[in-house]
C-alpha cells in the first residue's frame, strides 16, 4: 500500500473536493468485509491518541458533535466491557458503511471526514484531525477496508498509537510561587487542555485526561479548575499546582458549558440532555448538591453576570429562550425571550457594575443582537458588513447555521468583538454606540474568546485549525497564533498558580 502512497495522496487531494458535494444516499459497497472490520477497523474507534478524544467519545457517548443528525452513531460498550459484543459490532458495522461510498471509496466520508484538512480532508470535523496524513497506519487500515480488501499489508500489522497518559503534565507552568496570569484553553475532541502564557504567547503547561473537554471554570484563588466532561459526564476538579484531576462529580446528564460564582462556591453546569437544566455543585463539599429544572430548557451555556448577582443559563432548543437566575436563591426569576437559538453571550455594564444589555449570536444570523436587561427586550440587531469575496467556510454545516458562535466585551466595557465563520474574522465594534470599528483575520473557523484583565488582548479559539490567535486590540492586528489541540473552543483568563 505504501508504494502507491504519492498517487493514494493526490486521489485524496481531487476526492475530498467532490466529497464535500456528496450526497450520503450514495450506494456503500455490497462486499465490504465484516470480519476485516471487526479484526481491524473497529478497533480503530476505541483507540486512545495523544491529544484526541476517542471516536467513542462521540459516536457512542454523544460528545462534541456526536449527536448531528447526519454523524455516525456506534453503541455503547456493556458494563465493564471494553469491546463489543458481536451483535454490537454487527450493528457498528451497518452504521459505518453507510459513511462508504461504493461508487468512489477514497470520496468516502469515513476516510475524508477525520482526515487533516491540509492532507485532502474535510475543512471542519467535530472530532478534530484524528489522522494527520494518508500515511498513518490506522488511516491505511480503513482504506484498504473501504477498497474491499481482507487484508492488512504486512508493515502495516501490529502498529499502535501511543496512549496519552491520564492526567499527565507534559510541561511544567513557569512557576515562582505566586499567581501569574494564564489563557486557559479546552479542546472539545482532545483529551488535554492547554494553559497559555499570555506574555510570551505560547503553551507552558497541559493538562492530559479529561476526554471531550467542553467548558472550563477558575477558582478565584486560582488553585483549582472545573471542566466538564463530557466523555464521562462529570465536573473533573483539577489541582492547579500538580495539574491533575483529584475529584469527577457525576452529573445528572451530559454537560456541556460551566460557570463558576463570584466567591467560588457554587458551579452552574448546563445539562444539554435529558433531563436538561443546571446541576449546582458545591465546590467546599465538591457534590452535586441541586438541580434546576428550568422547564426542561436544554441548556447549552451558563454564564453568571459580572456584577455576580445573576446566574444566565442559555438554552439551544426551539424555545429560543434565555432563564434568569438569581444567584443567592438559585431560583429562576424570568427569561428573555429570542428569535434563534441563542448561541454565546456577552454582558455590557452600567457604571455601577450592574448589568444593562446581553449581546448575543443568533443561529442563522451573520450578526449579533443586543436585548436590555431589564426589559429582555432586543433593541439592536447588528449584520456584519459584506466582506466580498467568497464565503471561507461555506462547506461546513455548522458554520452555515451558526456563523457566530463566538462573542466577548472587553473588561474595560468599551468594545465587543465576535467572530464571523463564514470568513475566518473578527469583528469589533465600540461601546455602548456599536459603531464599526473593523476585522481582523484569523485561521479557520474562528470560535470561543477570551481578554486579558487591561483589554489590550484578545485570545480567539479557531476551532478548525487546532490554533488560537492572540490580537492586540488596539492595532487591530493578530499578533500570534498559538497551536494547540484538536477543535479548541472555550476559553477563559485566569490567575493561575
Amino acid at each position: 500500500m505504501r508504494r502507491c502512497l504519492l498517487p493514494l495522496i493526490s486521489l485524496v487531494l481531487f476526492s475530498s473536493v467532490s466529497a464535500t458535494q456528496a450526497q450520503q444516499s450514495q450506494p456503500s459497497p455490497p462486499g465490504l468485509s465484516f470480519e476485516f472490520y471487526r479484526a481491524h477497523v473497529e478497533p480503530i474507534f476505541l483507540a486512545r491518541r495523544a491529544g484526541h478524544a476517542r471516536c467513542y467519545a462521540c459516536h457512542a457517548l454523544g460528545a462534541g458533535e456526536g449527536n448531528a443528525p447526519a454523524a455516525m452513531r456506534l453503541e455503547i460498550l456493556s458494563p465493564g466491557s471494553t469491546t463489543w459484543t458481536e451483535e454490537q459490532s454487527r450493528k457498528n458495522f451497518d452504521a459505518v458503511r453507510k459513511k462508504v461510498f461504493a461508487n468512489n471509496p477514497f470520496s468516502s466520508p469515513l476516510l475524508i471526514h477525520p482526515l487533516r484538512y491540509e492532507a485532502g480532508g474535510d475543512q471542519w470535523h467535530g472530532g478534530g484531525a484524528q489522522f494527520t496524513s494518508p500515511n498513518d497506519p490506522e488511516w491505511q487500515t480503513i482504506a484498504a477496508w473501504v477498497q474491499g480488501k481482507n487484508v492488512v499489508d504486512e508493515d502495516l500489522r501490529g502498529s499502535s498509537i501511543p496512549a496519552a497518559p491520564a492526567n499527565a503534565v507534559r510541561a511544567a507552568a513557569s512557576n515562582n510561587g505566586g499567581l501569574k496570569l494564564r489563557i486557559i484553553q479546552t479542546n472539545m475532541a482532545g483529551d488535554n487542555i492547554h494553559i497559555i502564557d499570555p506574555v510570551m504567547n505560547r503553551v507552558v503547561a497541559e493538562i492530559t485526561g479529561i476526554e471531550a473537554n467542553h467548558g472550563v471554570a477558575a477558582g478565584p484563588d486560582g488553585s483549582r479548575l472545573y471542566v466538564s466532561n463530557e466523555a464521562d459526564r462529570t465536573v473533573d476538579v483539577v489541582d492547579m499546582k500538580t495539574l491533575k484531576v483529584f475529584k469527577q462529580i457525576p452529573l445528572s446528564g451530559p454537560p456541556n458549558n460551566i460557570s463558576i460564582s463570584k466567591d467560588g462556591r457554587r458551579i452552574y453546569q448546563a445539562i444539554h440532555g435529558a433531563p436538561f437544566g443546571v446541576d449546582v455543585i458545591d465546590t467546599t463539599t465538591l457534590s452535586n448538591v441541586k438541580r434546576l429544572p428550568l422547564d426542561g430548557l436544554q441548556i447549552h451555556n451558563t454564564y453568571v453576570t459580572p456584577d455576580g448577582k445573576y446566574v444566565i443559563a442559555a438554552s439551544d432548543d426551539q424555545t429560543y429562550k434565555v432563564a434568569i437566575i438569581d444567584q443567592k436563591t438559585e431560583e429562576p426569576v424570568r427569561v428573555i425571550q429570542f428569535t434563534n437559538r441563542p448561541r454565546p453571550l456577552a454582558f455590557h455594564t452600567n457604571p455601577d457594575g450592574s448589568t444593562k444589555w446581553i449581546l448575543a449570536g443568533l443561529t442563522d444570523l451573520h450578526g449579533f443582537v443586543v436585548a436590555d436587561f431589564a426589559t429582555g427586550k432586543e433593541i439592536h440587531r447588528i449584520k456584519f458588513p459584506d466582506l466580498g469575496g467568497p464565503v471561507k467556510m461555506k462547506t461546513v454545516r455548522a458554520s452555515v447555521a451558526n456563523p457566530n458562535h463566538g462573542i466577548g466585551v472587553q473588561p474595560d466595557n468599551k468594545a465587543v468583538w465576535v467572530s464571523d465563520r463564514l470568513y475566518n474574522v473578527v469583528h469589533a465594534y465600540s461601546l455602548p454606540d456599536l459603531k464599526y470599528l473593523g476585522a481582523v483575520s484569523v485561521a479557520v473557523d474562528p470560535f470561543w474568546m477570551t481578554f486579558t484583565p487591561d483589554s489590550n488582548f484578545v485570545y480567539v479559539a479557531n476551532d478548525a485549525s487546532a490554533s488560537v490567535s492572540a490580537i492586540d486590540t488596539h492595532s487591530m492586528k493578530e499578533v500570534a497564533r498559538i497551536p494547540v489541540g484538536q477543535v479548541p473552543k472555550r476559553n477563559i483568563t485566569a490567575m493561575l498558580p
